[in-house]
């Protein structure tokens, strides 16, 4: 019997055409679990050449069935409720719909009415889906573009946290910045220093804080100009990230003035010998455009242990103190607080 007669019962008729356009994923099986005809979406799920083919063969229940041998009365018992299917071939998809008998007691089989559920995308992929292979009525494309627009969305909005954020970075990064050498500026030192201050007060490690100024410098301005004095500057700075570990602090903090903020090991030995490698390096000739410029540094240091009372403000006045001793006792030196006054504590005002 056609699907004319099947459906007639006096009332109605609809060619298999029209419900293909109805249920674009239906299924006909007859009393034995063939497929006697199905819808032009589920043809292109499961195949064109299936007429025949028994339901098994690419469905499975959402429940054991009984029996090895699967008619259409297995898959009619479970009208009126809601049928969960998955495709055998793609097991990860499921299928969700309703079963109702077609005859007297089931006489010509099931009619079984699909859609897909929570992996329409991925079926639409795998199957090339458009919206012309789902009923109108059917809500799981607009579904499905609710969830593209969903992600789309979100993805926009990642991206523009993603600049956003990067934006932010680049903007602290700049503002603690100095533009000439990359070095951080004054404010970002002494950021460190405030941080690093708080520190002792909760455990933190001692540290050593170093004042550098350049000796000879503005003479490379005044005879070879900016430029020049910019180039310098710029050696000058790629010395001190060199001689420098990743936990210390190097900042210029004015023309030609350096602070560094050192942890680690604060023996008056070791700093004097960084300080010494320092000058050394900053005293070789610098080659700038067919001219050789020479310059040489004066540093002085000052050790947060040598503090009772830890004050940031006093430890820049001691080390700057130092400093100009160096200076004065001819330049191209490093000079330590503590052995400045050998017999006394370092003076807490500096």
């Amino acid at each position: 019997m056609s699907m004319h007669g099947a459906l007639e019962s006096g009332r109605l008729e609809l060619p298999p055409e029209v419900m293909g356009q109805l249920m674009p994923m239906f299924l006909w099986l007859d009393r034995h679990g063939g497929i006697r005809c199905l819808g032009p979406t589920m043809a292109k799920v499961i195949g064109e050449d299936v007429i025949g083919t028994r339901f098994e063969t690419h469905f499975k229940l959402g429940r054991a069935w009984s029996r090895r041998e699967v008619g259409a009365g297995e898959v009619g018992a479970t009208q009126g409720r809601r049928l969960h299917l998955s495709l055998l071939r793609h097991p990860d998809i499921s299928l969700r719909g309703r079963a109702v008998e077609i005859g007297p007691n089931g006489r010509e089989g099931v009619l079984l009415n699909l859609t897909f559920g929570i992996h329409i995308a991925d079926a639409v992929r795998i199957f090339g889906l458009t919206e012309a292979d789902f009923a109108p009525s059917d809500l799981a494309i607009e579904l499905l573009y609710l969830r593209e627009a969903k992600a789309a969305v979100l993805g926009e909005l990642k991206a523009l946290t993603g600049r956003l954020e990067e934006a932010r970075r680049s903007a602290m990064s700049q503002a603690l910045t100095d533009p000439l050498t990359g070095l951080a500026n004054r404010r970002a030192f002494d950021l460190a220093l405030d941080k690093a201050i708080a520190g002792l007060a909760h455990g933190g490690g001692a540290f050593a804080l170093a004042h550098l100024d350049l000796d000879h410098f503005k003479a490379v301005n005044d005879t070879l100009g900016h430029a020049a004095g910019d180039h310098v500057l710029g050696c000058a700075a790629q010395i001190l990230r060199e001689e420098t570990r990743g936990g210390d602090v190097v900042a210029r903090v004015g023309g030609d003035e350096f602070v560094l903020l050192l942890r680690g090991a604060l023996q008056s030995e070791r700093l004097k010998a960084l300080g010494a490698r320092i000058i050394a390096r900053l005293e070789a000739p610098i080659a700038v455009e067919g001219a050789v410029c020479r310059i040489s540094g004066s540093i002085g240091i000052a050790v947060s242990s040598d503090y009772e009372s830890h004050d940031a403000e006093a430890m820049l006045a001691d080390a700057d103190a130092a400093l100009y001793e160096s200076k004065r006792n001819g330049r191209g030196r490093c000079m330590l607080v503590r052995d400045l006054r050998p017999d006394a504590e370092v003076s807490q005002a500096g």
